[in-house]
């Protein structure tokens, strides 16, 4: 949907949103032609490429559940926006929609469109092979160089500022990507005929390390790459003042305004009541499962968000009654539903190759630990 580039109080050129405008097409995700998804081409030595993690990894495991496709953006939104202030103050200065919100052209479908590229332009990424996943890389790190800041917080200039495409920053915004993933998937995905469980600590281990591929792609400092769960929360530690609450890291530096209201001023202000089509499945991806969401990541996150102990308390006991809607929410209509709006036809193809691609490898080591015998039989990555 196109707007005019005009000043404060100047409406959208678009009003009305069809349904055609909230499915969109390939072109809303796709950047570098089709994905080749993971196995689809082959290395130097003839082998499959399989990407940055592959088949019979912890990271697929985790990621190819339904329960994570459905809930990773809300986990991912709710963690960049009130847990990590540079990617904050990134989306308050250079984001397109807080462009549009001052130019007073904001309209539902710019949020909703935003909202929906978050994973449909990473799963390249997680899910094709290794040529996909650089080319897309690129092209995040090539848009990122234009994010950048003198000030994270007005309140606080000791912070210095930010840079997107910095080792630092660009690994930040990997792991609060792949850390809230992980944390959705233990709270609410129904598997091995059991309630939602964590994995066991080698799992974990063994998925944070997995993890580090993804870094490295996206340009993090060496240094700082975790391989285990312990080295993850060192890693919050050392950087623990980028997490500390903060409410006037929403505050526009040039203007004083909060960047946050002004979005939502500006959509109530451009509202038609077609933008319904975007706001139903914006609102079910975002502030309707809001609460269980952040119930479900690490107690110090939800202190980095500013959470009070009542509210606290509320958000983990919403993460548990939540869970027969969990359940429902990850089932195939609505996964469906979910895929088509907020991943789009690429992912989905991505999704559907590596499910059976994941499903054949854990057959295939099941057959062989069946064969080796109890005692010769390898652990199981997931």
């Amino acid at each position: 949907m196109s707007t005019v580039a005009a000043g404060r109080g100047r409406k959208p050129a678009k009003v009305k949103i069809t349904r055609e405008d909230l499915l969109g097409t390939e072109r809303r995700w796709r950047r570098f032609g089709e994905p080749t998804p993971a196995g689809g081409s082959l290395n130097e030595d003839s082998t499959p490429d399989h990407g940055l993690f592959g088949p019979g990894s912890v990271a697929w495991e985790v990621l190819l559940h339904p329960a994570t496709i459905v809930f990773l953006n809300a986990a991912q939104s709710v963690v960049q926006i009130k847990g990590y202030n540079p990617v904050n103050a990134g989306l308050r200065d250079r984001d397109p929609m807080s462009r549009k919100a001052r130019e007073g052209t904001l309209t539902m479908m710019d949020v909703f469109d935003r909202l929906s590229r978050n994973s449909g332009m990473h799963a390249p990424m997680w899910l094709g092979d290794s040529k996909t996943a650089r080319l897309m890389a690129k092209h995040l790190h090539t848009i990122h160089k234009k994010v950048v800041g003198d000030v994270i917080d007005t309140a606080r200039p000791e912070l210095g500022g930010y840079d997107a495409s910095e080792p630092r920053d660009a690994m930040w915004a990997a792991l609060t990507e792949m850390h809230p993933m992980l944390r959705v998937y233990e709270a609410f995905a129904f598997r091995d005929g059991r309630l939602p469980h964590r994995l066991s600590p080698a799992q974990r281990d063994q998925f944070i390390a997995e993890t580090g591929a993804y870094l490295r792609l996206v340009g993090a400092p060496e240094e700082d790459i975790p391989t285990t769960m312990a080295e993850l929360g060192a890693l919050y530690e050392k950087y623990a003042d980028l997490f500390e609450p903060s409410k006037t890291v929403y505050t526009i530096p040039d203007t004083g305004e909060d960047w946050f209201k002004l979005v939502m001023r500006t959509v109530v202000k451009n509202f038609h009541i077609s933008h319904l089509r975007a706001a139903i499945p914006y609102a079910l991806q975002t502030s309707l499962v809001e609460l269980p969401v952040m119930g479900a990541l690490p107690a110090k996150m939800r202190t980095s968000m500013g959470l009070s102990p009542r509210r606290d308390k509320a958000a983990v006991l919403a993460a548990k009654l939540f869970l027969p809607v969990a359940w429902l929410m990850q089932q195939g209509p609505y996964e469906r539903y979910v895929l088509r709006r907020m991943w789009g036809p690429d992912s989905i193809r991505l999704l559907e190759s590596a499910r059976r691609l994941h499903e054949r490898t854990l057959a295939e080591r099941a057959m062989g630990q069946l064969i080796a015998g109890p005692a010769e039989a390898p652990t199981p990555a997931a």
